[in-house]
Order: C-alpha cells, then sequence, then structure tokens
C-alpha cells in the first residue's frame, strides 16, 4: 500500500517520495484518502508541484492492432511550491474522489483478472516531472452493481474475463475516455449465446446497464452482437428481481432473432 521512489534524475539532492493510501477498498463515488510524504535528500530542493490522480490501464484498438495504454482519469493538486529543507519530511494528506464510472476490480472479494486501476503521485522538481509508481485500489461494486452481477451468477452465467476498453458506449451517460466489460459465458438454457458482455455507465443518480450478446454461429450463418441497455438508480434497485427480469429480456431477444 506504500511505495518509495528515489528521484535521482531530479538533480542532486536524492529527494524521495512514498505515498501511502489508508485504506485500498473503495466503491464508485467513494474517496480514498492517504498521505504523500517527502523525504528531502542532502540539499534543499524547490518543489514546484505534488498531485495525485487515478489511473487505469486500458486496451486501445487501432486499425488490426491491439495494445495497452495508461490513462489517468482524474488529478489533483495538492497545494502550491515550497521549498523542501535538507533532509526534511513534508507530508501532505489528501482525499481523492472515485469517480461514479470507475470500473469494478473486486467481485465477492475476489480480484477480477486483468483490471490494473490505482492511484499515481508526480512531484515536480526544479522544472522536472517524475511520476512514481502505481498504487493499486480495489474498486468494489455498488449495491445496485452487485444486484446486477449476483442476477447473473443466479442465472448460471460464468465469470470468463474483464477488460477496459478505450472509447465509448453509443446512448450511455458515460463521461470517462474507457469503459469496462464483464464477460460471462452463458448457462445451457441460453444454447444460441456465445457469451454476454455486461458495462455499467453509472452517476451519482442511476446507472445504465449495458449488455452486448454474441450469438454462436451456425453452420449456415455467422455470429452476431446485439446491444440493449436498461437503466437502474442507484437508490430504488431492490424492488426488481432482476434475475427473473435479465431471464425474460435475454430470453425474449433471443426468441426474436431465432437464437434459442
Amino acid at each position: 500500500m506504500a511505495f518509495k521512489k528515489l528521484l535521482a534524475s531530479l538533480g542532486a539532492g536524492g529527494a524521495s517520495v512514498e505515498t501511502v493510501l489508508h485504506e485500498v477498498n473503495v466503491v464508485p463515488g467513494g474517496v480514498v484518502q492517504g498521505e504523500v510524504r517527502i523525504q528531502g535528500g542532502s540539499v534543499n530542493q524547490e518543489i514546484e508541484g505534488l498531485s495525485v490522480g487515478l489511473q487505469a490501464k486500458v486496451e486501445v484498438e487501432s486499425g488490426d492492432q491491439e495494445y495497452k495504454q495508461d490513462v489517468e482519469f482524474t488529478k489533483v493538486r495538492l497545494g502550491g511550491a515550497f521549498e523542501l529543507q535538507a533532509g526534511a519530511v513534508h507530508t501532505v494528506p489528501f482525499g481523492l474522489e472515485i469517480p461514479w464510472e470507475t470500473p469494478v476490480t473486486m467481485i465477492d472479494g475476489q480480484a477480477l483478472r486483468g483490471m490494473h486501476i490505482g492511484v499515481t503521485t508526480e512531484l515536480a522538481i526544479a522544472r522536472a516531472v517524475d511520476s512514481g509508481d502505481l498504487d493499486p485500489i480495489n474498486v468494489h461494486p455498488l449495491p445496485a452493481q452487485k444486484a446486477i452481477l449476483d442476477a447473473f451468477i443466479q442465472l448460471g452465467f460464468r465469470f470468463k474475463d474483464a477488460d477496459m476498453e478505450r472509447g465509448h458506449i453509443r446512448g450511455t451517460r458515460q463521461r470517462l475516455p474507457f469503459y469496462q466489460e464483464i464477460e460471462f459465458y452463458p448457462p445451457s438454457q441460453y444454447r444460441g449465446l456465445n457469451q454476454v458482455e455486461l458495462s455499467f455507465v453509472a452517476d451519482e443518480h442511476a446507472m445504465d446497464v449495458v449488455l452486448e450478446m454474441d450469438k454462436k454461429p451456425g453452420l449456415f450463418s455467422e455470429g452476431s452482437d446485439t446491444y440493449r441497455s436498461f437503466q437502474v438508480g442507484l437508490h430504488d434497485y431492490q424492488g426488481t428481481d432482476w434475475a427473473a427480469y435479465l431471464h425474460q429480456w435475454i430470453s425474449e431477444v433471443g426468441s426474436k432473432r431465432n437464437w434459442f
């Protein structure tokens, strides 16, 4: 939960920075609390700026190629410039808000493969900038998100994988430059489905639940994807049997397209 990095590249003096998170378990819309401790080296140094942010490793599609890219999706400056005395320790507390759209990295205490989200620290000394390593956080689902995830498990869907992709889902309230897809293998009762990809796009009031249903290719037909979405209130989700709702919804889509 802490990392140190010697800022030797920023000139003589050897200042080092350590970021400590008080609690790594958070939810979208919450706050991660911590502090940055800057240890002065052998000489006085001018600290021009200090900031913390959230960073995610996302997939980017470019033509026929795919690659991973680090995307900083929120950033907060901590105070102004100051002089760090030799050998002194300067401690700066912070509270970093977690955007409502932040992808989930944990479900039922288990880490989702492929999810890399954490806090970054950036220190500027004498017109040079150095970023520390990623300090991971665990993003747990909101209660409304947990209800949808539990419904998929109740229906017999099995978790396959998760990823974060750069881009936007059309027709949603998305503001971040990337989104998450949680992939499931369907149970045998949905025999025409190959997989289902689930995305949440939330704000402080509600969330868009987006399903991409991938049809199995047949003997004389290719597979095809179908997008469907619906909205769920973050505070009024409890009155719905989500397993029954999802079953009816998926069955209707499949029957209309002769998948099942």
